[in-house]
């Protein structure tokens, strides 16, 4: 983790002592190669990986991985020169540098500065995967097995998988700055596919957070999730066809703030702003949605999946306000599009791995809780869809259109909840969504802790969450004749 005070951890010299490199030539190479640009730094990784997948009792998938590398970043204006290699080397390291430092021409001569430190640590350092051994965990995701099959003989298949995976990064600025991170991330997951005659459907549920495995080892923690997996797949046995058309859409807590992060929250995003290719760009200070509307990105949350003590440029995380009652506060940013907005990072530069460069990235968004009862939100409702769970989506950045699948959602009637409903999609507008929300629970939720975000190629861990909304006049697109 990054601090202001010296690390004495017994991490402290983990890739020089691994590599055999020395820690003042390698400060030297960064002094040299990145030192006389605007910004830019040394991206030091190690992680090791493991997986592993039941499926219909028997396991399909047992692996394990190690990956080690550096990347090596100068930026000059709003150039950057990028070199990277999974070998740990002085040699590398200067090879890298050659290339990094054609981008220089370009320098404004003033070497930003660096990160704020910052002492806290939101996650344990322990490596989950030297925790329970194989067997153990084998054993785990048999008794998922037998416990779904048990309780349901419906059951036509089951498969559940349970991943880890424990990383450290060091990140060494020219000047002698150094900041460390170790992060661990486990994630079960339960899916089930249930039929009766001819039909079959489909439910899922998991969690994970960057903590070990035990709590997860534990019947009244594992068990919920098969529960759950079940009743989302017996409920759309009996579900009905969607209708379509502009209805009323009430959007369930916890996991369907997916739908804000993807066609509102990348819109965001510092690059996407400074381009001008977001379609809330040049709207600070201005309204963007309905009084009431606040959205967050906090990076600060202890143990969850999208939570950093710092980003992948040594930036502490933050609570980033985004939107408060419905006015656009700020962007999510990276140090490179801060420097070039004139704006602070916030501790939103992320980036896959190594071999990525970073760019401005999501942690945990959501929606702030309002004042309603999500069953008078319901009540309030003359015809509409409750859409509890979405599966995948569409969104375009530039125009903020999306399309996104309900994997699990009901009719709404005369004020009360009725029939499930299959194939109900909803398409809008994300900055026209944010101006038809009406109502805004009192029943804020994060996600389980299952998110993973995808941007330019790259893919990193992050969480959502809202509290239940009620959205006028959206378009749903359905399946009934």
């Amino acid at each position: 983790m990054g601090s202001s005070k010296p690390d004495v951890s017994p991490e402290k010299e983990f890739f020089f002592d691994k590599s055999g490199m020395d820690r003042g030539r390698v400060q030297g190479l960064v002094d040299s190669y990145v030192g006389s640009g605007d910004d830019g730094e040394l991206f030091l990784e190690y992680a090791v990986s493991e997986s592993f997948a039941v499926d219909d009792g028997r396991l399909k998938n047992a692996s394990f991985d190690t990956a080690q590398g550096f990347g090596l970043r100068a930026v000059a204006g709003d150039a950057t020169g990028y070199a990277h290699a999974a070998e740990l080397s002085e040699d590398a390291i200067a090879r890298a540098g050659e290339t990094v430092r054609a981008v220089q021409a370009g320098k404004s001569g003033q070497l930003a500065l660096p990160p704020v430190g910052t002492n806290q640590s939101l996650y344990s350092a322990d490596n989950p995967l030297l925790g329970p051994d194989f067997g153990t965990k084998i054993k785990l995701l048999e008794d998922i097995d037998a416990y779904g099959r048990a309780k349901d003989p419906r059951v036509r298949q089951l498969s559940c998988s349970l991943s880890g995976e424990w990383r450290i990064v060091e990140i060494i600025r020219p000047g002698g700055q150094t900041v460390r991170d170790i992060r661990p991330l486990v994630r079960l997951n339960v899916s089930v596919i249930v039929g009766e005659g001819d039909r079959q459907e489909a439910g899922s549920y998991g969690a994970g957070g960057r903590t070990g495995y035990s709590t997860y080892l534990q019947p009244d923690t594992w068990q919920p999730f098969v529960d759950e997996a079940l009743r989302q797949a017996v409920v759309n046995l009996e579900s009905v066809p969607a209708p379509a058309g502009e209805q009323t859409v009430v959007l369930g807590n916890g996991w369907p703030g997916i739908l804000l992060h993807e066609a509102i929250g990348h819109g965001l995003e510092g690059d996407f702003n400074r381009k001008k290719t977001s379609a809330f760009a040049g709207l600070l200070g201005e309204r963007i949605a309905s009084p009431g509307v606040t959205v967050v990105d906090d990076g600060t949350l202890t143990d969850r999946r999208g939570s950093l003590t710092v980003d992948d440029e040594g930036t502490p995380t933050a609570n980033t306000v985004l939107i408060e009652d419905g006015i656009l506060k700020g962007y999510m940013q990276d140090r490179l599009n801060a420097r070039l907005m004139g704006a602070q990072p916030t501790g939103n530069g992320r980036r896959q791995s190594f071999a990525h460069m970073p760019q401005p990235r999501m942690t945990n968004t959501y929606m702030l809780a309002g004042g309603h009862d999500p069953a008078e939100i319901i009540a309030s409702v003359d015809k509409g869809i409750y859409a509890v769970s979405f599966g995948g989506g569409q969104v375009d950045i530039t125009s903020g259109k999306f399309v996104f699948s309900c994997t699990e959602a009901y009719l709404i009637e005369n004020g009360k909840i009725g029939a499930p409903v299959k194939g109900a999609t909803l398409i809008g507008n994300g900055p026209d969504v944010l101006t038809r929300v009406s109502m805004i629970g009192n029943d804020l939720a994060l996600d389980p802790g299952i998110g993973t975000c995808g941007k330019n190629g790259q893919g990193v861990p992050v969480g959502v969450g809202q509290p239940t909304l009620k959205i006028d006049r959206l378009t749903v697109g359905g399946t009934a004749a």
